[in-house]
């Protein structure tokens, strides 16, 4: 009798196989959706800027079978030691490349974004979210962290950024249970490897080792004191040892920052209407904290986590993501405020496990109709670069910053680049702010002039769009316009 009430939806929570279902059922749910919308924005998943010269150092690492001291691309390294941060990264990315072309590596970006919405299903529920929040909370956190909407500014991508969403998710996850803590220094080594911003694990820790002290939980406190003591270890496993830390530091508040895009502030990345149901998100997590900011069921180290990546979110656009994907706790817990108490918890399981199946089964459509348009970004293609490589082998050439990865990855280095997305991992800084003087709409003559006898440049590669530019070279240095593509033109000097 009591195994047709629970099946009836009267007592769900009385048999372990009935909690079973319910939670695979909002699993299925979050996980097929969120899937589909990715591999739906699969030229998007490909469409960072940097992919071209991560895909070129993971094959340089596997032919010399070590890591790269400096940069063998460019001309202007001077004796700048190159940080290579993400060399895991890039040789996974470069076996996967190599025999499931760019297929696989949409794909593999789709299952970890598959990871993360489930890693964040299963954190909701525990923290004891109904089926149906936590299907709403994490669905919609799971289509706004990649930011689609200001690409290539995208966080679930074909870059190592989408390494350090997945473990700071799992790092989130074990810090709640506590008891696989010891997993984490495991983890380190492999975050540490595939991206700088394996430095986020520790003030993950940290949150809950503050919440710790403030409980006065001694045990707790140990837990997660040994925890960051055997990741601060575990980072000093990389090729670099501790001078990890100094290639860091060259991002981490470096003048660079205020010419990249991700670091500008969330004002500076807004778009109209792409960015509203963000702050529709934003807006109603901040209304619920602030109507219920002590009766939230909420574990404090979550609202805390939210907080803090809000404010930092806001700061600098890169952080927001994070917000979204912490704030899922909270704002499920919060949305089981105003779902019917009498709602059949069964039913909207079944649903959800049908919808699922719906959306799975909508996965290999999705592949099929996307895969004709995977490819790398086009602002410089193929051909492009080959009239570059056939006619300007040896030209000292000046590029503009976003086709700098491409053209490493199209002629490795036969063609060197004066500068590309590594940026101070890579360069001299004086190289950088010799760069940035020049990135301008209205033409700075003065730095131009400067710029190009100092490096003794005979060729531009520059934005085909850039008509001030044009009206420079041409017409007031005498330069040719020697050819121009889709989106990129080639100056020459004569």
């Amino acid at each position: 009798m009591d195994a047709l009430a629970a099946w009836n939806g009267t007592k769900l929570n009385r048999g372990p196989g009935t909690i079973t279902l319910a939670k695979f059922g909002v699993h299925l749910f979050v996980i097929a959706f969120a899937s589909v919308y990715y591999l739906a924005n699969g030229p998007i998943l490909l469409g960072h800027l940097d992919l071209g010269w991560h895909l070129a150092a993971g094959d340089l690492i596997r032919d010399r079978g070590n890591v790269p001291f400096q940069d063998p691309w460019s001309f202007t390294l001077g004796d700048r030691q190159w940080y290579n941060l993400s060399w895991l990264w890039d040789v996974i990315a470069s076996v996967l490349f190599q025999y499931t072309g760019y297929a696989g590596l949409t794909l593999a970006v789709v299952a970890c974004g598959a990871v993360i919405a489930g890693y964040l299903t299963s954190i909701t529920l525990n923290s004891g979210a109904s089926t149906l929040a936590a299907g709403i909370s994490v669905l919609s956190a799971c289509l706004l962290y990649p930011a689609f909407v200001t690409a290539p500014n995208s966080y679930l991508s074909a870059s190592p950024n989408t390494c350090t969403m997945l473990f700071c998710v799992i790092f989130y996850a074990e810090c709640l249970k506590r008891t696989r803590w010891y997993l984490l220094p495991v983890m380190m080594v492999l975050w540490a490897n595939l991206h700088g911003g394996f430095m986020l694990g520790f003030p993950i820790i940290g949150i809950f080792g503050a919440t710790c002290m403030l409980r006065r939980d001694w045990a707790g406190l140990r837990i997660y004191g040994f925890a960051a003591a055997g990741c601060l270890v575990a980072v000093l496993v990389n090729p670099l040892g501790w001078h990890i830390y100094d290639g860091v530091a060259t991002t981490l508040g470096h003048f660079a920052q205020a010419h990249i895009t991700e670091w500008w502030s969330y004002s500076a990345n807004f778009m109209m209407p792409g960015s509203i149901p963000g702050i529709v998100y934003i807006a109603l997590f901040v209304a619920f904290e602030l109507r219920h900011p002590l009766s939230s069921r909420a574990p404090l180290e979550s609202r805390l986590l939210s907080w803090l990546f809000l404010l930092l979110g806001f700061y600098q656009y890169r952080y927001m993501s994070f917000f979204f994907m912490f704030a899922t706790v909270p704002l499920a817990l919060h949305i089981d405020r105003l779902l019917p108490k009498q709602l059949n918890e069964l039913k909207a399981q079944r649903w959800l496990s049908v919808a699922g199946i719906v959306g799975m089964c909508a996965l290999p459509l999705t592949l099929m109709y996307v895969r004709p348009a995977l490819a790398l970004p086009q602002l410089l293609s193929e051909q492009d670069a080959r009239y570059l490589q056939t006619h300007y082998p040896h030209a000292r050439l000046l590029n503009h910053w976003n086709v700098g990865g491409l053209l490493i990855f199209y002629t490795r280095g036969t063609v060197p680049v004066f500068i590309d997305g590594r940026s101070a991992t890579a360069y001299p800084d004086e190289l950088l702010r010799d760069y940035f003087s020049l990135i301008k709409w209205e033409i700075d003559e003065t730095a131009w002039d400067a710029v190009l006898d100092k490096y003794k440049i005979d060729t531009v590669l520059w934005v085909k769009v850039h008509e001030p530019l044009r009206r420079y070279l041409v017409d007031k240095r005498g330069w040719t316009e020697e050819y121009a593509g889709t989106d990129e033109v080639i100056y020459v000097k004569h």
